[in-house]
């Protein structure tokens, strides 16, 4: 077993012996039914899966989420999971089995106790606070302890998530029939992560088996590589870490999707219900969807959107003016600025607001590149038209991580355009009434186009 692996074995060996004592098994083990929530039916799906994990701390990040409330993650997880991971244990992970009991009261989802398994009686007492299913590591379990648990298990009607890292683990997890398999993409060793193991190992795995990619995931480009080789993820470290839980799924599950053009408080509400995460503010004179300042406030306070304010060839004293005023996430440039203009705006700014810039795509695909730009927007030549550029010139950029995608999106061709591989969308007439009136219908079924993978 690898170094840091057999630590945590060692603790756990301690925490087993020390629980036995403080909670007998038979204090309990008469009190408990048989699980009634079939985690393996919940990921039986069409769509891709997500497997949300309650996760409070790692070995490799400490304290992941200093504000960890069960309940509030579960309210936001449940509208977006098809099953929930709660870690257990208590060492290097902050988790308690109580966990489990609190994150099954608050969904009906089904409940995937997460821990270093090796004892029937971590399974009794996962059972007894509600757990429906459990993970076996097959790196700290032999076939014959593997057997034995997973019939425990069973027994109890809770299912098996089987975790492999590698070849060799895997032709054990087909060999002992797991149904569902968890590819671990974590070194075990140096707690490193390398996503090619989930590539590498899915391939070797029958059709009939559900297949998991663990361990990673950061945002919606890695899912829409990945998820032909997969049938879903679990993902924990990478949402318990920001602030704002909701934002941090619409990301992963969707893409960092912008509609620009917002004139109304109803069309704020109605996109930040429906998985968009920037809104933009465009303060261009000559723009069909031009805000002031005073009504750009009253339309945006209360709704935690982030917003991006769009300018053009703009008076550098008066985007300062509006930045603070509205506390804008970042400011669009639209216009000719060069990496002077870029400097001196980057100087006043306050520290935190991001600085974007929108590239026109005609025929070729050659952008420069400026200091201090944290995202680039590629848009057609004339933009703002409802026209798109041949999206063929994308393919042609090895890394998209900080590229949003804009000029002619829409309903019909958005599912295309996100699989180009950008970090996300930028929506405008596409999905307009008229300009700055956006289109209800659309917004309530975008989500569910942008989600459908």
């Amino acid at each position: 077993m690898l170094i840091i692996l057999n630590k945590i074995i060692f603790n756990k060996l301690k925490w087993i012996k020390y629980f036995k004592r403080k909670k007998p098994i038979n204090s309990f083990k008469f009190n408990i039914k048989k699980s009634n929530r079939n985690f393996y039916k919940s990921l039986k799906c069409n769509k891709t899966v997500f497997i949300l994990e309650c996760k409070k701390a790692s070995p490799s990040k400490g304290i992941i989420n200093k504000k960890f409330n069960i309940s509030k993650i579960i309210y936001i997880y449940k509208k977006y999971a098809n099953a929930i991971s709660i870690l257990t244990d208590e060492k290097y992970f902050k988790g308690n089995f109580k966990f489990l009991k609190i994150a099954s009261k608050n969904t009906n989802l089904p409940i995937l106790c997460k821990d270093f398994i090796i004892d029937e009686y971590q399974i009794y007492l996962a059972r007894f606070y509600k757990a429906n299913a459990i993970l076996l590591m097959l790196s700290i379990l032999s076939n014959k302890k593997y057997k034995k648990l997973k019939l425990i298990a069973e027994n109890l009607n809770m299912c098996i998530l089987t975790e492999v890292l590698t070849k060799n683990d895997l032709k054990r997890a087909i060999k002992l029939n797991a149904k569902i398999i968890g590819i671990n993409n974590r070194n075990l060793n140096d707690l490193s992560i390398n996503l090619k193991r989930t590539f590498n190992l899915s391939t070797k795995i029958p059709k009939n088996i559900i297949i998991i990619c663990e361990s990673g995931i950061e945002n919606n480009i890695q899912i829409r590589k990945i998820n032909k080789y997969v049938h879903g993820f679990l993902i924990g470290s990478s949402l318990m870490s920001k602030k704002n839980l909701t934002n941090s799924i619409y990301k992963i599950l969707l893409g960092e999707n912008k509609i620009c053009g917002l004139t109304s408080k109803t069309d704020i509400k109605l996109i930040y219900k429906n998985g968009i995460i920037y809104g933009g503010l465009i303060f261009i004179n000559n723009s069909l969807r031009k805000i002031n300042i005073k009504k750009a406030y009253n339309i945006i306070l209360n709704v935690d959107l982030k917003y991006i304010g769009i300018f053009n060839n703009e008076n550098i004293k008066n985007i300062i003016k509006i930045c603070k005023y509205l506390k804008l996430y970042a400011i669009q440039l639209h216009g000719n600025e060069n990496q002077n203009y870029i400097n001196i705006l980057k100087k006043l700014l306050p520290f935190k607001i991001q600085i974007w810039k929108a590239k026109s795509i005609e025929k070729k695909l050659y952008v420069q590149k400026f200091k201090f730009i944290k995202k680039y927007i590629y848009d057609n030549k004339n933009g703002g038209t409802g026209e798109n550029f041949n999206w063929n010139l994308i393919k042609k950029v090895n890394n998209l991580n900080n590229i949003i995608l804009a000029g002619g999106i829409n309903i019909k061709n958005c599912n295309k355009a996100i699989n180009l591989g950008c970090i996300g969308l930028d929506f405008n007439s596409g999905i307009e009434i008229k300009p700055g009136k956006k289109n209800k219908i659309i917004l309530k079924s975008l989500f569910n186009i942008l989600r459908n993978y």
